[in-house]
């Protein structure tokens, strides 16, 4: 199984970037996916989440500019982001919980590098 980000790039403060993750491999099932960022010198944190049902959760920092979204036929999850600002500027990781070979477990994309210049 594996996953696979894309999306990054430079941007200027107020536009726009939209992530895209593709899961691919033995995949039975699909639950939970997430979007996560790591900026320079910082822990990852949480950035989005949306359950198999289509049920989202923002960190308070992106609530209201960036919209997480699943595509459960293609195995894919979205992250829309919108009036970026430089905070936001962070290596972006997906990960998903996945049933393969009757094990569930969660794996991580390789990340994307989203840039936002002031």
């Amino acid at each position: 199984v594996q996953l696979q980000a894309s999306g990054g790039g430079l941007v200027q403060a107020g536009g726009s970037l939209r992530l895209s993750c593709t899961a691919s491999g033995r995949i039975t099932s699909i639950s939970g996916m997430t979007w996560h960022r790591q900026a320079s010198g910082h822990q990852r944190e949480l950035v989005a989440s949306i359950s198999s049902e289509g049920n989202t959760d923002y960190a308070d920092s992106v609530k209201g500019r960036f919209t997480i979204s699943r595509n459960n036929a293609k195995k894919m999850v979205y992250l829309q982001m919108n009036s970026l600002e430089s905070e936001d500027t962070a290596v972006y990781y997906c990960n998903a919980g996945v049933l393969s070979d009757l094990t569930w477990r969660y794996y991580w994309g390789q990340g994307t590098l989203v840039t936002v210049s002031s």
